[in-house]
């Protein structure tokens, strides 16, 4: 007999993900597989499979199910790969990474979101994922060049991408939400060359902003 949380994946992949253009296969099935309610708050637990995004302790939001399923058939992930997540968040995304058979380093700029998704990881037993404290976007990060880079939230403008698209391979594709409200665009870009990249909008979407960091107010004029 299917258990309850079965039965909610089985309906997340056709209700929310093929419907809404989430066709392959792999994705699918790991999707299908990965039990998502083990990746939220103890408070959202049952909302874990509903199309909404799901509020985070640090302030940041789960992508809806249906918005990771498209990140993750643009980054069309091949087995052996190095994936770069920036925002770990609850760590979902890189478990979903992990089980399409990427190594993946993941980015998380809040030290208690990052050791609490550490430790959830580690607890589901996923190896091969290396969550890091720090600004994704700023600096190069070890482990890389790599061959595809998750930006699990959303960023104003490409020029917010510009460390990044230099840690990409060539042939290696980053995927983003780019734009602010309330219009944005799911962007995908594959470095062809040591300078260039090529350019796809995928659809039109709304992601809440990729959390960044303080920084540091100008000092006051002194007298």
């Amino acid at each position: 007999m299917e258990t309850a949380s079965a039965i909610a994946r089985f309906n997340m992949v056709h209700q929310q993900l093929r419907p809404w253009g989430v066709l392959d296969e792999r994705v699918l099935e790991v999707m299908g597989a990965l039990e998502r309610e083990q990746f939220v708050p103890d408070a959202y637990r049952a909302l874990a499979y509903a199309d909404i995004e799901i509020p985070l302790p640090n302030g940041d939001r789960m992508l809806a199910p249906k918005l990771v399923g498209h990140l993750l058939q643009a980054l069309a992930i091949q087995s052996g790969e190095r994936a770069l997540e920036i925002g770990t968040g609850s760590g979902y995304m890189a478990a979903c990474l992990r089980r399409l058979g990427a190594r993946v380093v993941s980015m998380e700029i809040d030290p208690a979101q990052a050791a609490e998704a550490r430790a959830r990881l580690e607890a589901l037993g996923l190896t091969g994922i290396d969550v890091r404290e720090g600004d994704g976007l700023v600096g190069s990060i070890f482990g890389g060049p790599f061959d595809t880079i998750a930006v699990n939230g959303s960023v104003p403008d490409e020029s917010a991408l510009s460390n990044l698209k230099r840690q990409l391979k060539e042939d290696g594709r980053l995927v983003c939400i780019l734009g602010q409200g309330p219009a944005m665009s799911c962007m995908r870009l594959t470095r062809v060359n040591e300078r260039d990249y090529r350019r796809e909008s995928l659809f039109e979407t709304w992601a809440p902003p990729l959390i960044q960091p303080v920084r540091a107010k100008e000092k006051a004029f002194v007298f």
